[in-house]
């Protein structure tokens, strides 16, 4: 057989949305001059008050390993946030502190998911839930949504797939890649279904203070049965731009997170001491002006989207995304080059345009792109323009 790689290691998708960022950094790099709307990374500094104890902690020489978990002062924090914010009451030994909310998602699905299982992954998606549902073995069943639903799932949709081999139920609010909020009557709605199943609830809230208008909910919120099933999941990286720190948290039932703190002591150990230390800081210091920017970027994305020939976009209602339906531009040319895929759309569009975005794909929706309006508003306005100059050339 010789050398070669694990069958699992094989499976594995990259990325679209971190290849895409790779690829215009590259481009970046080369001198090339591209606008970045493909990750999504606010462009907003860490709150210093974070960055400051972080100083402080390495002054201090706070630098060894800690608690597996996390520090004892960072989930106490963590349980007075999910307390006061959300109504959701844990004890220190419910909370489990990771190196990014990605990490909590795969300690969750290796914990709770043996081969065939199925998890519920209501599309669009977060190119993440699929691959990490399958390298735990397990069966992604994907629910297709669209602008129709507002991008979410029905009860109807969800008891159709319910079922026997259902481990879990993920849900995303507000949701990336399409910003979608589920409103409390929509999640007691789904919570009538749920209530009686036997599976478990992820609820990835990371992008839980960007939210617009509206009001964020959590589903474990609604009563205690619900509560003892879900696993809420959020972190530091988009609420307080901090994604280099790597900061991430799951709250949940207390023998699941004790597997998972397990589970971990066996991959990363703790998180970074200086990190936890920042997050402690971190969580007393969310500035609301950064919600207001962000609304006003998106209403200014909105309005010059809308006016473009063959776009549509739903407006989204929390997260920092767009996500435009480009059907109408599928099997155009521009130039001498027929455009059959957002892919192929998205490569000309880096290539000719020198915009960054992320075709629907990987996201389980091939007729939309992601556009990341969390960049300034002269990187916005400059992309834009380069976007209608193009959409002139194309020819149906």
């Amino acid at each position: 057989m010789g050398l070669s790689l694990s069958a699992r290691a094989r499976g594995i998708a990259p990325s679209p949305t971190l290849s895409m960022d790779s690829k215009t950094k590259a481009m970046v790099s080369r001198g090339q001059d591209v606008i970045n709307l493909s990750v999504g990374e606010p462009d907003f500094d860490t709150p210093p008050e974070a960055s400051l104890a972080a100083v402080g902690a390495i002054a201090a020489g706070f630098t060894k390993y800690t608690a597996v978990a996390g520090i004892l002062e960072l989930r106490q924090a963590i349980c007075r946030k999910l307390e006061q914010e959300n109504g959701l009451r844990y004890e220190p030994d419910q909370i489990l502190v990771s190196v990014g909310a990605k990490h909590s998602l795969f300690n969750i699905m290796l914990t709770l998911v043996d081969p065939g299982d199925e998890v519920i992954i209501p599309a669009p998606y977060w190119v993440t839930y699929p691959e990490q549902v399958r390298l735990a073995g397990g069966v992604p069943v994907i629910v297709q949504t669209d602008e129709s639903t507002g991008f979410k799932m029905t009860p109807d949709q969800l008891r159709r797939v319910l079922g026997p081999k259902t481990k879990a139920v993920i849900l995303n609010s507000p949701g990336n890649p399409t910003g979608a909020v589920y409103r409390r009557e929509e999640l007691a709605a789904l919570a009538e279904v749920l209530r009686p199943s036997e599976c478990y609830i992820i609820s990835d809230e990371i992008y839980e203070k960007l939210i617009y208008d509206v009001e964020h909910v959590s589903i474990a919120a609604l009563d205690e049965s619900l509560f003892e099933k879900t696993l809420v999941v959020n972190g530091f990286s988009k609420a307080f731009s901090m994604t280099g720190w790597r900061l991430g948290y799951t709250a949940g039932p207390r023998n699941v997170i004790k597997a998972m703190t397990s589970l971990q002591s066996q991959s990363t150990s703790n998180p970074a001491s200086v990190a936890q230390k920042a997050g402690v800081a971190a969580l007393d210091h969310f500035n609301p002006a950064v919600v207001e920017e962000f609304r006003a970027r998106r209403d200014y994305v909105l309005n010059r989207l809308r006016k473009m020939p063959n776009v549509t976009c739903a407006q989204p209602d929390g997260a920092f995304y767009v996500f435009p339906n480009v059907s109408g531009l599928l099997g155009a040319r521009y130039r001498d080059v027929r455009m059959e895929t957002t892919d192929q759309l998205c490569e000309i569009l880096l290539e000719e345009a020198r915009i960054s975005l992320v075709p629907g794909t990987g996201f389980g929706a091939p007729n939309n792109i992601r556009l990341s309006y969390a960049t300034s508003r002269v990187n916005l306005e400059i992309a834009l323009d380069r976007l209608e100059e193009f959409l002139s050339q194309v020819r149906q």
